[in-house]
């Protein structure tokens, strides 16, 4: 299986393409989507990865995509300014999951 990137930013694509990833950069609503379904067209692709930012703009696709496909696994990654959430998001997700406070 295959990994591709779908990034708001070349820097991002440029790291990710040197370590073997292919992928686009792209910068409106319409072209993620265009993207994301040439994505799950090709079945050779089993992870598309995707820079926090189209997750902070585009909930509505993101989020759509993954309550409806098993396949490709979507994975949001922090692009070269770093992650936009807050530090302590793994605890806050588990105490929202499952109610324990740790």
């Amino acid at each position: 299986m295959k990994m591709f990137l779908i990034s708001d930013n070349v820097d991002t694509y440029t790291g990710m393409r040197l370590a073997g990833v292919d992928g686009v950069v792209i910068h409106s609503k319409k072209h993620l989507r265009q993207q994301l379904e040439k994505a799950f067209a090709d079945k050779e692709i089993g992870i598309v990865l995707l820079t926090e930012t189209f997750g902070r703009e585009f909930p509505d696709i993101i989020d759509e995509v993954k309550l409806k496909r098993r396949l490709p696994l979507i994975v949001e990654i922090p692009d070269r300014h770093g992650t936009g959430r807050d530090p302590n998001f793994i605890m806050n997700y588990v105490n929202e999951a499952i109610g324990i406070k740790i």
